[in-house]
């Protein structure tokens, strides 16, 4: 994305007139979901419409330092996400739809930017959904359609170049839909942390696969289920997956277990 650009879907361009989209969104107030020093998010009617608004304002140079030091990515604006949500809904995959962003500014701790997207409508997640399963057993059927959508956007996902790095149940929203009005499709939200590369390394997987397994730990999975995400996943059958993979699960399963042991 260029240094100093923005897009406005018609009918926000609209709304907004001729005012400065980045003075416009900046000073918007809404429903605030979260609020940190340079990053606000928030839910807002435009037009009657809801959308929801990522304003990054920047970024403290001693933020940017302390996470290059602990090896972690800074996010200092909304690229990542814009540039996410664009590539996963060339795959296929559902995701918010944009309807403005815009970016401005050379320095990485003085970038500022915003992305708007609809609001994915009357939902719930896979973490509420899932919660008691361990105590009420789901219906066969809809546990196996469950894993094999997380599986097929997960594999789908990675095989692209994107990792989510928040890859956990709670991203996954699951629109209400009426009864003969077709199947539900999950909806990947929250990209903000977003990873896109031409090729994403075998580590960025695993964090990603590992944060959904330690998500799912609780819900009541036996190891068949485990068993069906890592043939769905693969796309391979189990024990082609199992012998030519196994070094890969088994780092898998080591970082699962290592974030449940920091969160026990």
């Amino acid at each position: 994305m260029a240094d100093n650009t923005f897009w406005l879907r018609e009918d926000i361009a609209g709304l907004i007139g001729g005012e400065n989209p980045f003075d416009f969104f900046s000073k918007l107030e809404g429903e605030v979901f979260r609020a940190l020093d340079f990053r606000r998010t928030f839910a807002v009617e435009l037009g009657n419409k809801r959308y929801f608004v990522k304003h990054h304002s920047g970024s403290s140079v001693g933020e940017i330092l302390k996470n290059l030091l602990q090896l972690r990515l800074p996010i200092i604006s909304a690229e990542n996400e814009i540039l996410a949500i664009k590539k996963l809904t060339a795959e296929g995959i559902t995701v918010p739809t944009i309807a403005a962003y815009g970016r401005r500014g050379l320095l990485p701790n003085a970038i500022e930017s915003f992305i708007v997207t609809e609001d994915v409508g009357t939902q719930e997640n896979l973490e509420d959904i899932t919660r008691n399963w361990s105590n009420k057993a789901p219906a066969f059927s809809e546990k196996i359609s469950l894993i094999q959508k997380v599986s097929d956007i997960g594999a789908r996902m990675h095989n692209s170049g994107i990792c989510h790095r928040d890859f956990y149940l709670c991203h996954f929203m699951v629109p209400f839909v009426a009864e003969g009005q077709g199947e539900n499709r999950l909806i990947l939200i929250d990209l903000h942390r977003a990873l896109v590369k031409k090729h994403l390394g075998q580590r960025w997987i695993i964090k990603d696969i590992a944060g959904l397994y330690f998500s799912a730990m609780g819900i009541g999975l036996n190891r068949r289920d485990l068993f069906r995400f890592i043939k769905m996943y693969s796309g391979k059958t189990l024990r082609v997956a199992l012998e030519k993979e196994a070094t890969f699960w088994q780092k898998v399963e080591r970082r699962a277990l290592k974030m449940k042991e920091k969160h026990s």
